[in-house]
């Protein structure tokens, strides 16, 4: 068995929990906070079978996609002559961890 940790956008989250839902996986999902852009993510965890591994990585790489995003710099604090044209960037895909399970029981 492996500890899948996923970390998505929120905007990806819904349709990769009801992908992985029809294909018989379940995920807990945790509401976490992007550092850079401080933005919403979710992370979920999964308890997979290894042979259904490539299934959940299909499953992300459909449902959780890279795209580009215009953001405005903010100015240090007090700095009012220092402007910024936006930036693009690239937001959304997944980051994705696998970890054995030593141990797996059902309370």
């Amino acid at each position: 068995m492996k500890l899948v940790i996923a970390i998505i956008s929120d905007d990806d989250c819904g349709e990769v929990l009801g992908a992985l839902s029809r294909n018989g996986l379940n995920a807990t999902r945790l509401s976490t906070t992007g550092g850079f852009l401080r933005s919403g993510n979710s992370t979920l965890l999964m308890g997979v079978n290894e042979d259904k591994l490539d299934t959940v990585f299909d499953i992300l790489k459909e449902h959780s996609s890279s795209r580009k995003q215009m953001i405005s710099v903010t100015p240090p604090l007090g700095a009012i002559e220092f402007v910024s044209p936006p930036v693009e960037i690239t937001v959304g895909g997944a980051t994705v961890f696998v970890v054995d399970v030593e141990k797996f029981v059902k309370l």
